[in-house]
């Protein structure tokens, strides 16, 4: 269903110049003969991962950058972040109908509608899961690595994307599978979230006293994806538990719920669910929270099969597995291979032996190679990626060294539902 709305704030993202909106034409702008770039929302989570692109494109007064949000089942979760840049958005059908230099989407839906070169980024980490069982196939036919199936690359048998951007160079022999007519249009530029992750873990103690974690406090981090083979549909199961069984002194626990929940089933209904347990002081982390300041935060990741239990290789978090949905899972994945090296948590033995147990057979050796497969170009995203756009612009890129900036320290603590919260 196309979106013919907009948002009500007209100031401009940092950088990117004054935004045209719907019926503005060159004689009521100021900088005209820009580059234009359609930034193409069709999620939050998909939003989340082009806001790491934006960066590189500040303070080049030869682009203007525009945002729209794509037919997706999940809009909510886009309007979400739009807001939150403080940006016009562009309707879809008229985003359509305009020439743009760029177009930078993360999703697939509608994008073979848009005029002008498309870079596809990726919108997860390591291709966990296969392509749904209701997505258009050939009948019969096997299910395909989630974003790299032909299904979401090419329309009327040609390939959409003019450069596909791949995290690793183990995705060239999964597109090699699946999609082999994408191979000339992808390029191998690393992965932004694992970079920030990385180049932010030395602010881990800053983040764990802005997020209110006393000293000796321990911050357990409950993730779950989306869909029917998350853990989320089992939260109140666990929960209870955690209430029960861990020390509330020595323990903080905060729950992540991928954004696509919260969309799905609607933000009051969401914590609606999990207002029993947010009363009895666990933190249910908003669905805008930068889930990556949490996890660098947390001691115990508690997760499922989603992205965040994979990112969390790469921190000093213990991991246990909540759930693994192994017939949805891409087989050849790191996220496999975490399934096979992280402790599965028991539903018969106290959570607090758990803890231990997997604190003391923590795994470092092998965590540090799975998180290697997350990145072939570690700390190389922004250059490679940067390159990437402003080769497709036709323009060449600003005189200095490409980059993006570390997460930046929370202004609030988690909150709690603690009564009287808990005290820095």
């Amino acid at each position: 269903m196309a979106v013919e709305h907009s948002t009500t704030s007209t100031e401009p993202l940092p950088g990117s110049g004054a935004l045209s909106g719907p019926g503005h034409d060159a004689q009521w702008l100021t900088l005209t003969h820009c580059k234009r770039v359609l930034v193409v929302v069709h999620t939050e989570v998909y939003g989340s991962r082009l806001r790491d692109v934006l960066p590189l494109l500040e303070s080049d007064l030869r682009i203007q950058t525009h945002f729209t949000i794509a037919p997706h089942a999940f809009n909510a979760g886009a309007e979400r972040i739009l807001r939150a840049l403080n940006s016009t958005v562009l309707p879809w059908e008229e985003a359509v109908r305009r020439e743009f230099d760029l177009v930078l989407a993360a999703g697939s839906q509608g994008i073979d509608r848009l005029r002008g070169p498309l870079l596809r980024m990726p919108h997860g980490a390591g291709h966990i899961k296969l392509s749904r069982t209701t997505d258009d196939r050939d009948p019969g036919a096997p299910r395909t690595v989630g974003e790299l199936g032909r299904q979401y690359l090419t329309r009327d048998g040609k390939v959409v994307p003019k450069a596909l951007a791949l995290a690793h160079r183990e995705d060239l022999a999964t597109l090699a599978r699946t999609c082999p007519e994408a191979l000339p249009v992808s390029e191998v530029v690393g992965d932004a979230c694992h970079d920030r992750i990385v180049a932010s873990l030395p602010l881990r103690r800053r983040y764990r006293t802005a997020l209110g974690l006393r000293r000796g406090q321990r911050l357990v981090l409950v993730s779950s994806t989306w869909g029917l083979g998350s853990s989320f549909n089992r939260l109140d199961a666990l929960l209870p538990r955690l209430l029960t069984e861990l020390d509330p002194a020595r323990h903080r626990i905060a729950v992540l719920v991928h954004p696509n929940v919260w969309s799905g089933h609607g933000d009051w209904q969401v914590r609606s669910w999990l207002a029993g347990a947010e009363r009895r002081g666990i933190t249910v982390l908003p669905p805008e929270t930068d889930w990556r300041i949490p996890l660098i935060a947390a001691d115990w990741v508690l997760g499922d099969h989603g992205s965040v239990t994979l990112y969390a290789t790469l921190t000093r978090a213990v991991i246990l597995l909540t759930r693994y949905p192994g017939a949805d899972i891409n087989p050849d994945s790191p996220a496999a291979e975490l399934a096979t090296t992280a402790p599965a948590l028991s539903p018969a033995h106290p959570l607090p032996e758990q803890l231990a147990y997997a604190r003391a057979e923590y795994p470092a050796e092998e965590y540090a190679r799975i998180g290697r497969r997350i990145s072939s170009e570690p700390g190389r995203f922004a250059r490679n990626t940067r390159r990437l756009m402003y080769r497709i612009l036709g323009i060449g890129q600003p005189a200095y060294e490409a980059s993006l900036p570390v997460l930046p320290v929370p202004a609030a603590r988690m909150a709690t539902g603690a009564p009287d919260g808990i005290p820095a």
